[in-house]
């Protein structure tokens, strides 16, 4: 993603990106990960407080958009947070919110 939105592929991306966080639920498992390294399924499940089946749902969206990023380890799956999509999309969002208060 780049730090300015110019084509339609970028506004997909965006939009995409939005689309996976736009979810109080998504939005506290983002936050949960950031906190640790990485967790298993089970941890963001005892945060959460959510049936396991819900979390794994969720997880897979954000897995799907490349935000968080998904390891097997051992029996675990393992999740954490992928810094360089997440300061990709600051950045696109940064520059799309941007556009709007130069008022272009």
């Amino acid at each position: 993603m780049m730090n300015s939105i110019e084509s339609q592929s970028d506004y997909q991306l965006l939009a995409r990106d939005l689309a996976a966080l736009a979810h109080p639920v998504r939005l506290q498992i983002m936050r949960h990960l950031t906190e640790r390294a990485a967790c298993c399924n089970k941890d963001v499940v005892h945060r959460v407080g959510l049936a396991q089946s819900t979390v794994s749902q969720h997880l897979k969206v954000l897995v799907d958009s490349g935000l968080v990023i998904y390891a097997q380890d051992a029996q675990r799956s393992r999740y954490r947070v992928n810094p360089e999509r997440m300061k990709a999309l600051s950045a696109a969002f940064v520059a799309y919110a941007g556009d709007f208060c130069n008022g272009t």
